[in-house]
Order: C-alpha cells, then sequence, then structure tokens
C-alpha cells in the first residue's frame, strides 16, 4: 500500500495543538502534577478525535512549566487511543536533536497508525535544550541548517550519504523503518517571522508553519508569499502546503471566552515578561481584547472564532490552522469544552464558509 504523496486533504484542515502546560485545578487552588497534566493531555487528543478535529499537535519543551517533553512518546500514546486524527509535532527541535532519530521515531508512529504520523521542525522558543543535550548556542544557526538538510535528505528513504560538522557521517546508510508514504514523512518548517527559515522550507520543498503569536495575521502575508514565490524558483511549486499556528479559545459565548481565557493568558504573558526583560506587570484586560480582536488570540465563541480562522485563511492562503488551545493554568476542564466546540462547531461554520465563498 501507498499513502499519497503529502497526504494532502480535500478540504481546509483543523488541528490543535497543546505544550502539555502545567495546569491548575478547576478552582485554581492547585498545580496539577505533570504526570496527571500527561494523561489529561490523551484524554483531550480522544475528545478531538471523537469531535472531528483533524490534526493533533504536541509540542516539545524542557522547562517545569510543560509536561511534554517528548512529544513522539505522547503522540504514539495518542494514536493508539484513537481511530483518525493526524498526528504532529508542534514542534520537534532539530537543531538540539539526532535527524536520524527522529526520523526513525516519527516512522514509528507512522506504521503504528497507518500513516496519520507528520513532523513539524523548529529551533524552538526556548533554549533550554541546547545546554541540556550538550549543545553551543553559538553555533544555532548551523545545527539547524545542517539538521534540516540531513532530515530533508532521509525522507527519501534510500540510502544515503552525509558529511557535515553537527554530527557523524553517514556513508550509503539504510535508515528503517521505511513508511508507506511515497516521498517519505510529511514534514513542516516552523518558522516565528524570519524571511530566511521561509525561504529555508521552499528550498527544501517543505511545508510552511507560521507560528502567529502576537501581532496582526496580516504582518505574515509577505512571508506567505515570499514562500508560495521560492517555491517556484526551487522547482518545488507542487508542495505549497501552508499552516497556520495560534493561541485560542472556545466557550458558548465571547463573554464567557473572555473571563475564563483571560487570567491564564495574563499570567503566561507576565511570566515571558520577566525572563525576557519585557516588564514585570500583568497585561491588561484591554490590552488582551485587543490582541483578540486585532491580533492572534483566536479567543470567542464558535461563530467569533470560525470567522477569525477564515479571515487569516483569505489573508495568508494556508490550508491548516493549529489552535493551541491551552494555556498556564487554564483548566483540563475548559480546555475540554473548548475541544469539543472547536470540532463540533467551529469546523463546520469555517468548512461553510470557504466553501460559499
Amino acid at each position: 500500500m501507498t499513502i499519497s504523496t503529502e497526504r494532502h486533504s480535500d478540504q481546509f484542515e483543523l488541528g490543535l495543538h497543546t505544550f502539555g502546560d502545567v495546569t491548575k485545578t478547576l478552582d485554581g487552588e492547585q498545580d496539577v502534577p505533570q504526570p496527571q497534566v500527561l494523561r489529561n493531555v490523551l484524554a483531550e487528543a480522544k475528545m478531538a478525535d471523537a469531535s472531528g478535529v483533524d490534526v493533533i499537535g504536541i509540542g516539545e519543551h524542557h522547562r517545569p512549566d510543560y509536561a511534554i517533553s517528548a512529544p513522539d512518546v505522547v503522540l504514539s500514546a495518542i494514536g493508539a487511543a484513537t481511530e483518525r486524527i493526524k498526528l504532529t509535532s508542534a514542534v520537534t527541535v532539530l537543531s538540539s536533536d539526532d535527524p536520524v532519530r527522529v526520523y526513525q521515531r516519527f516512522a514509528t508512529i507512522d506504521g503504528l497508525t497507518s500513516g496519520r504520523a507528520e513532523v513539524s521542525l523548529g529551533r524552538g522558543s526556548f533554549i533550554e535544550s541546547y545546554p541540556l543535550f550538550g549543545y553551543d548556542l553559538s553555533d544555532y544557526e548551523q545545527l539547524f541548517e545542517e539538521k534540516v538538510e540531513l532530515f530533508t535528505r532521509l525522507r527519501s528513504e534510500a540510502a544515503i550519504s552525509w558529511q557535515g560538522n553537527t554530527r557523524g557521517s553517514l556513508k550509503n546508510q539504510e535508515i528503517y523503518p521505511k513508511t508507506e508514504h511515497e516521498h517519505g514523512l510529511p514534514t513542516w518548517i516552523a518558522v516565528g517571522g524570519t524571511p530566511n527559515s521561509v525561504v529555508r522550507a521552499a528550498r527544501h520543498g517543505l511545508g510552511l508553519e507560521l507560528a502567529i503569536i502576537g501581532g496582526a495575521p496580516e504582518r505574515f502575508r509577505p512571508l506567505a508569499q515570499l514562500y508560495q514565490k521560492a517555491l517556484d524558483e526551487f522547482g518545488h511549486s507542487g508542495n505549497r502546503r501552508i499552516a497556520v499556528h495560534s493561541h485560542g479559545f472556545v466557550a458558548p459565548t465571547d463573554e464567557e471566552a473572555l473571563d475564563i481565557f483571560y487570567p491564564s493568558w495574563a499570567e503566561s504573558m507576565a511570566k515571558l515578561g520577566r525572563e525576557r526583560g519585557w516588564g514585570n506587570g500583568h497585561p491588561s484586560r484591554a490590552q488582551f481584547e485587543q490582541e483578540v480582536h486585532q491580533g492572534a488570540l483566536y479567543v470567542g465563541s464558535p461563530e467569533t472564532v470560525a470567522k477569525k480562522i477564515v479571515r487569516t485563511q483569505k489573508l495568508l492562503g494556508n490550508s491548516r490552522f493549529g489552535m493551541k488551545y491551552g494555556n498556564a493554568s487554564l483548566a483540563h476542564e475548559h480546555m475540554m469544552s473548548a475541544i469539543e466546540l472547536y470540532g463540533s462547531q467551529v469546523k463546520p461554520l469555517v468548512l461553510d464558509m470557504l466553501s460559499d465563498s
């Protein structure tokens, strides 16, 4: 059996992403232990599958505020507990990992789940993995460039020879297991807004995943256009795949969604601000609502969120949207409700709006 080249969908795909944020209990009194967070993520993925969501993305971090450091392991458990949902990383930090082992792990998931695995490769928004695994941040650019080049070669699933400076050389080496995809694992490059990274994705003929986590989606339109132009120049015009990753939350009404999501969003932004020197205070409710109405937060009722997803698609031409549905202390119970609404109501609304346009 040969699975279609890149497992393109005939319709726009709606995905959900999580980093396994360490949440609080519903009453806000206690942190949920990391082992329970992992079990909750599995329950959330099962809800996504049952609700009709197309893709589940699992992120990689090595910090106390996230429970997931091995997304491939979590995806394997999800694959065994679900029937149809696609399984991707969001993202795999390739710079501090080995491309051969990453390919083998995801090819294994792909075989176990009859072709449902994908991988999104990135450098990560945090740097903890570099010292953890013995890498020097001064090699930041070279690590990613060389490892993406090797990973792209591995997708041929033929014997390869390769030589670089970031790992041992390969000489006529076969990599196992093979997949049933004609051109190897479906693969994306996640970028945060750097034109060089966009061109890299196009040069290798890989999908482009735009991480839009602040500001208006319009800012990313030049990057989407650059990707399309570069694909043509590199001879990969048949691989036009753009995904968008943004944060969001769905509740029955706009007011309820804003009230539930704001405290956890403000908490996470304040913590990140302290770490990165942006300031020490919590963002105001007005700042939050500005980001909802004009920026990159997809928060609201099913209709509100669906309209914003469709607007983004019209701007960027993306064929997939992935919403990071968890945020810091946001309780598991709220996330389960949001997931069900996203699959059962947001997805049909989006598809209807796109079919009518």
